[in-house]
């Protein structure tokens, strides 16, 4: 369903951006075109061939290489259900690429980015931190969750090396990356935590009461509350 939106908002953005052209064409001066109309003429031209080649490009290359990425990924989906995390990486079964070479041979379609996101959580269940943080990075994370999902897992890959000051500063991006009711509050809650253990109770009791006044119906706003009596105390 995200990788049909994401598509639905590439493609609007792409006609907005032929709108914007053909606006900025009509706007120009008689004189201008008569002074300028081989020059003009070329260029409209190169435009039709561009758009043509987009076309082509996205007809009979790369539908089919989306088409093949999704098939591709439906068994290495259903390993990574089933919590074997390495099966879905590197061999789903039946013939079909784990999430690792989807990856890899898929760039450039939305189902090759899902897959570094999928590759990115898999290696972090497995304990390969590094090599989760270069898929999290691949990720091109868009839309209302993306940015928040992309920063926050790079947060949990630092915070499981032990490098604190980084998955601080990813927790931080990912609170303020977008507002979704389901994960903001929980990057918050982690940046908070992880103030609040390096005795930085000021910033702690913000993000907490970010939580509790933002959002609180979410499953995190208890513990919130909790840490957030904590960090006022200490202050």
């Amino acid at each position: 369903m995200a990788t049909r939106r994401n598509r639905t908002r590439k493609n609007k953005q792409e006609e907005e951006n032929l709108v914007d052209v053909v606006e900025t064409q009509e706007t120009q001066s008689e004189g201008f075109l008569e002074d300028n109309q081989n020059a003009i003429f070329g260029v409209l031209v190169a435009a039709v061939v561009l758009i043509g080649l987009y076309m082509l490009y996205s007809q009979f290359y790369k539908a089919p290489k989306e088409k093949q990425a999704t098939e591709q990924m439906t068994q290495a989906q259903f390993q990574f259900a089933q919590d074997s995390f390495a099966l879905a990486l590197t061999n789903p079964g039946g013939g079909y690429e784990g999430f690792a070479s989807i990856a890899s041979d898929f760039g450039g379609t939305a189902a090759g980015n899902t897959a570094e996101l999928y590759a990115g959580i898999s290696y972090l269940q497995l304990g390969e931190f590094d090599a989760a943080i270069e898929h999290f990075q691949d990720y091109d994370g868009s839309g209302e969750i993306g940015p928040i999902l992309k920063n926050g897992l790079l947060g949990d890959a630092f915070a499981e090396k032990n490098d604190l000051a980084q998955a601080l500063s990813y927790y931080k991006k990912a609170a303020n990356a977008g507002d979704n009711q389901g994960v903001t509050p929980y990057y918050l809650l982690k940046q908070g935590l992880l103030e609040l253990k390096n005795n930085n109770n000021a910033a702690a009791k913000d993000a907490f009461t970010k939580i509790k006044d933002k959002y609180p119906t979410s499953r995190f706003a208890q513990d919130a509350e909790k840490y957030l009596m904590r960090a006022t105390a200490a202050m």
